[in-house]
């Protein structure tokens, strides 16, 4: 497996992201021998999958799209819907998130995109394919969660975990060659669910489509992955940052910093989140305004957006800021780990520390001296009026 790729200046044919790059300085021997470092420090962590396990992986999503595919005719037939239009209905799974981003770790669940034909009703994903994935001896522990504001459907296929979301297109077949990309794609659509489906694939390819170097954007965002789950910091329910969150601020790094190895990206990442002026949003392209009546990210237009803390936009319409949940508590909790990171990379940069003192876990009841605990209340409520108490200055809510 390749662990870092140098690129060279015809690699870098356009400008990435909305300005220019503050270094387009090649790699030295020094920032390649750290990236080997750093990879050797990932791999002890088993963060890795083996090649059989990547397999697995693969053969199990392309037996869900047939699974789609086949339950998509069923459902023409039963609907008496012409045969020419049931032999061309088509129908895809597109993977997206950690998996499509090609950085999910070791056991990492799927989260994949069913498209359908716009004849169809979005109840029949939850009830009829419901009952088809239910009858397979391979699924275990299936549940349909129509009311999030995504709807889902999470079951375990052979082991492993996958949330299926399901959109519908304004259009009677869904075609091999479909290209989600096009804005044109949520023109149509009625229903925000659908919207919202759409984007969670859309916004995972944008990202791939606007960093430099995929190969070191991997490796960097698997650091800060691992960085970010061992301090505590990985969760946007809890008040903190996702997947998607983190792995656009690495993809902001790449595109300033185009031609650096994935440990530069790393050390940056940490100095330049040090040095951040929030609210100042993290973008990594202006997207286009397409005037669909969907509600998008604009503190222009919308007061509500003026209050986030620490803006992080998705690139790709409707914009979205990823990172609504975060709170004052959680907001100084993740910049004080982001100043510890950028110290330990201070001194990993003079070889005074190793890429391991980066990914030492934190204890969180030495950290803090007064616990709470909550039973059966939910968290956003329990922070909500934790943090209207003068008394308390720092609410952290620990997994």
């Amino acid at each position: 497996m390749p662990w870092s790729q140098a690129p060279t200046w015809s690699d870098m044919p356009r400008t990435y992201g909305l300005t220019g790059p503050i270094s387009e300085d090649l790699p030295e021997e020094d920032n390649l021998i750290q990236t080997r470092k750093l990879l050797d420090t990932m791999k002890s962590y088993n963060v890795y999958e083996n090649n059989l396990e990547l397999e697995h992986r693969e053969r199990v999503v392309k037996r869900l799209e047939s699974l789609f595919r086949d339950w998509l005719k069923e459902m023409c037939i039963e609907m008496n819907v012409p045969k020419v239009v049931t032999e061309k209905v088509g129908g895809k799974i597109f993977p997206f998130g950690s998996y499509h981003l090609g950085v999910h770790s070791k056991g990492a669940d799927i989260d994949a995109l069913c498209v359908g034909p716009g004849f169809l009703e979005r109840k029949a994903f939850f009830t009829s394919f419901f009952a088809k994935l239910k009858a397979q001896k391979e699924v275990k522990d299936i549940q349909a969660i129509e009311e999030a504001y995504v709807p889902v459907i999470t079951l375990s296929w052979e082991g492993i975990q996958i949330d299926l979301v399901f959109a519908l297109l304004s259009q009677r077949s869904v075609p091999d060659n479909l290209d989600l990309l096009n804005n044109s794609i949520v023109k149509n659509v009625v229903d925000a669910r659908c919207v919202r489906s759409f984007n969670g694939y859309r916004v995972t390819e944008e990202i791939l489509r606007l960093v430099p170097n995929v190969l070191n954007f991997r490796v960097a965002l698997r650091a800060v992955k691992l960085w970010a789950k061992q301090r505590n910091i990985y969760s946007n329910k809890l008040g903190f940052l996702g997947g998607v969150s983190w792995a656009i601020m690495v993809a902001r790094i790449c595109q300033v910093y185009p031609n650096a190895t994935a440990s530069t990206l790393v050390i940056k990442f940490f100095k330049i989140f040090s040095m951040w002026v929030w609210p100042i949003p993290i973008r990594l392209m202006e997207v286009e305004k397409c005037n669909y009546n969907l509600p998008f990210w604009d503190t222009k237009v919308n007061r509500r957006d003026r209050c986030h803390l620490m803006p992080i936009i998705t690139p790709a319409y409707p914009q979205q800021n990823t990172s609504v949940n975060v709170s004052r508590s959680t907001f100084a909790i993740l910049n004080e780990e982001i100043d510890r990171g950028h110290a330990i990379c201070l001194e990993i940069e003079q070889k005074k520390a190793k890429w391991s003192e980066l990914f030492e876990q934190t204890d969180f009841f030495k950290k803090y001296q007064y616990v709470l605990r909550h039973v059966k209340m939910k968290i956003d409520i329990a922070t909500h009026r934790t943090q209207l108490s003068s008394p308390v200055s720092l609410y952290y809510t620990h997994p």
